[in-house]
């Protein structure tokens, strides 16, 4: 019997439920077997997407295997789940990420929650309302026409008293029904809860002190773990991970209170104790001896571009038109540009946490991870136990957008509490959530192009190499469960094929190895990209001495993004004309304005992109110390059907605060061993007194599929602040961050000529 079924079954006694699986829509079934790993004891992907349950009582539970970030995600699935079902919105309730009772829908990325995984949900919520009429039509000898339903009701038309539940006709009923995809769905007309700002039902918790977080959680006999990692923070498969331990002392604590045990396997160090502060203290004192390494290659930021020019790569064509190569040489204006991605953290404000209660043949684990089921996995492999034996309790955790150190935690929790018999509490230190957090990767993006003879663009070469991000789980390489070898994905490729209609076109992804420990972080390889593609073509505007919006228009088809970007220009008061119009100015402080549109595609699934964004920045730059102060950001955004504006507006938000972020300031630091960075003074972030002003507008496209918020808006970010800076300065910054220090620097050499 699979879990799958004892799950039901307990379901159904709890109350007598409903209960309707999806077929899954073709192009999800790629992607679903793409993120995750298929097991014969799962609901299997090929025939079930998902659950919807009512209970006796009227209560609708429904179940979706991603998580809910802090993004509103739990609110948004339940104002569709209660249209499409017409049920009032405080009757539903939300099952995220949870191994035992959530389908496997892979990892939560590729902004494909709403626009992907929703669609099942909507469809099984439909399927229900018209199975119900159909069992009210026999109860009360009426065609189904004749039926209508509201507020978890259904009623005769022409005598509205004659009506019943929907507790009332599933109580004692074991119901499973195989949805098709033809399943009519409500009108937009006749939304309730789609498109209303509705009030998002996790803050109440968060700010009353209520359990959400997995950092607050505690079971009764829990013990406190800490671990002692490598001093290679944050390296890859060059560095002796696995076979690293040299010594460990276990007489440097034996005078410790409340030590309960130290646990070595391979290069896997933890000690466990009563107390959480006994367990710091613990590890603080525990003299372990590593070998000494110091392989990585020079990754400070001067050294980045040549290291990541020598990187080994294999070269994937994504696109080449012909005659390239005899455009190229026949370009009236050369414009050849290399473009710098530094290796971002993400940067999360708590070091991750987990819980983890290992006993009587039950792995129970309490994790903020984005990836439950590949979660799941990782443990079973991890502890090579059965996996029916696993299950993940996915809680919120302090914020990622991307992978940080949540899976590696909830191992290091799983590994301890196996081998002292009782829950364990594990939380890193912010040295090692700093050092070890898989980082957004590093990318060297080259293009070469130019104008023609008549300004326009000539030939456009397009190189993009993204060292690859699979990190797998650090305790199994630390334990030797998996070897420590290097992973190449193909990842570099998000909008690496730009949305302008160029002629002459080639474009490259230069797949790569890892270099450091890396994952998936908001944009992963698009935000780089576009930062190149947007970056360029700005330049070549300002060559022709064209409006540089008016410019991008001559070779942008796309009718929803010229809607958007004309939208955004009426926004943004955007007066014509070319860049750098101060360019007398003797101010030590200059203004500037730049524009940047992206559309966010993801490279595996092109069907799936995600909404589309445009951004107008005023900034102003100061010219004797070179900061730059993002004062307001306007930025037009469709995602299509928007099921909640409140949410969309927060989700946008957080993009635009991140991604300047990230653009004016963040950059990982490393020595030959490692990670340096290991703090906030090294590792700085936005200020809160540093936020920009910011004015959203959203496109209404309310009967249009719903499109991906999760990563849209941080797209157009970095070319936009740099074509700004260029508006203030007649500057390029093709290197990221514009730190203070490389803004100078860039001033200082374009008034020496350089």
């Amino acid at each position: 019997m699979s879990m799958f079924d004892i799950t039901r079954r307990r379901l159904l006694q709890a109350g007598g439920m409903l209960m309707v699986s999806m077929a899954i829509p073709a192009p999800f079934k790629a992607m679903a077997a793409e993120a995750a790993k298929v097991n014969p004891n799962d609901i299997p992907l090929d025939q079930v997407d998902s659950f919807i349950a009512i209970s006796a009582d009227g209560q609708v539970t429904a179940f979706c295997g991603h998580v809910d970030l802090g993004t509103g995600l739990r609110t948004s699935l339940a104002q569709i789940i209660a249209d499409e079902l017409y049920v009032p919105f405080e009757k539903v309730t939300m099952i995220l990420g949870d191994t035992l009772r959530t389908p496997d829908q892979g990892p939560t990325i590729a902004s494909a929650s709403i626009q992907v995984t929703a669609v099942p949900l909507r469809k099984a919520a439909a399927e229900v309302r018209q199975f119900l009429l159909k069992q009210a039509s026999v109860v009360f000898s009426q065609p189904v026409e004749r039926m209508e339903t509201s507020h978890g009701m259904i009623n005769v038309i022409d005598n509205p008293e004659r009506e019943i539940s929907y507790g009332d006709l599933v109580k004692g009923q074991n119901f499973n029904i195989t949805l098709g995809n033809d399943i009519a769905l409500k009108p937009t007309a006749e939304y309730q809860f789609i498109g209303k700002p509705i009030a998002r039902v996790d803050i109440p918790a968060k700010v009353t002190g209520g359990m959400t977080f997995v950092h607050d959680f505690r079971l009764p006999n829990m013990l406190h773990g800490r671990v002692i990692l490598p001093p290679y923070g944050g390296a890859d498969s060059s560095a002796p991970l696995g076979d690293s331990l040299l010594e460990v002392d276990e007489s440097s604590i034996a005078d410790m209170p409340g030590i309960v045990k130290v646990v070595v396997i391979n290069d896997f160090v933890g000690v466990v104790a009563e107390r959480e502060e006994q367990a710091i203290n613990a590890a603080r004192k525990l003299k372990v001896k590593w070998k000494e390494w110091a392989g990585l290659p020079p990754l400070a930021p001067d050294d980045l571009l040549e290291t990541l020019k020598a990187h080994p790569k294999t070269t994937r064509l994504l696109q080449e038109d012909n005659n390239v190569d005899g455009a190229l040489d026949k370009l009236s204006k050369v414009v050849n540009a290399d473009y710098i991605w530094p290796y971002h953290m993400h940067a999360s404000i708590g070091p991750s946490c987990a819980v983890a209660d290992v006993a009587d043949n039950k792995v129970e684990v309490w994790s903020g991870t984005q990836n439950p089921h590949d979660l799941r996995n990782d443990i079973v492999t991890l502890l090579e136990c059965n996996r029916e034996s696993v299950n993940i309790h996915r809680m919120e955790a302090s914020g990622c957008y991307g992978r940080n150190c949540a899976d590696d935690v909830a191992g290091n929790a799983a590994l301890l509490s196996r081998a002292v018999g009782r829950p364990v509490r594990v939380q890193l230190m912010r040295e090692q959530e700093n050092a070890w957090e898989p980082k957004g990767t590093a990318q060297l993006i080259q293009i070469r192009g130019g104008l023609d003879a008549e300004n326009n663009v000539g030939a456009y070469e397009f190189k993009t190499c993204y060292p690859s991000n699979g990190a797998t789980l650090l305790p199994s390489i630390l334990t030797g469960i998996i070897a420590n070898t290097a992973i190449t994905q193909q990842m570099g490729d998000r909008t690496a094929v730009p949305q302008y209609e160029y002629p002459n076109m080639r474009v490259v992804s230069e797949d790569a190895a890892p270099i450091v420990r890396a994952s998936w972080m908001r944009g992963v390889s698009a935000l780089p990209n576009v930062f190149a593609h947007e970056s360029w073509i700005d330049e070549l505007a300002y060559l022709a001495q064209q409006d540089p919006i008016a410019y991008r228009l001559r070779y942008l088809k796309d009718p929803r993004a010229i809607a958007l970007i004309e939208a955004l220009k009426k926004q943004s008061g955007w007066t014509d004309g070319p860049s750098f119009k101060n360019k007398n100015s003797q101010d030590d402080v200059v203004t500037g304005r730049g524009f940047a549109y992206a559309r966010y595609f993801h490279s595996k699934f092109p069907g799936y992109g995600a909404a589309w964004a445009a951004w107008v920045i005023d900034v102003e730059v100061n010219r004797k110390n070179g900061h730059i102060k993002a004062k307001k950001i306007y930025i037009s955004h469709d995602c299509g059907q928007i099921v909640n504006p409140a949410g969309v507006r927060h989700q946008i938000h957080g993009n635009i605060i991140q991604s300047t972020s990230r653009v004016l300031k963040e950059f990982t630091t490393f020595d030959r061993s490692g990670v340096t960075s290991l703090d906030w003074g090294g590792y700085p972030i936005l200020r809160f007194d540093e936020l920009p002003e910011i004015d959203i507008h959203l496109i209404e496209n309310q009967a249009e599929a719903p499109m991906g918020v999760g990563e849209s808006a941080s797209v157009p970010s970095a070319a936009a602040i740099a074509n700004a800076v260029f508006d203030a300065t007649g500057v390029r910054l093709r290197q990221v961050p514009f730190t203070p220090a490389r803004v100078k620097q860039a001033l200082d050499n374009a008034a020496a000529g350089k």
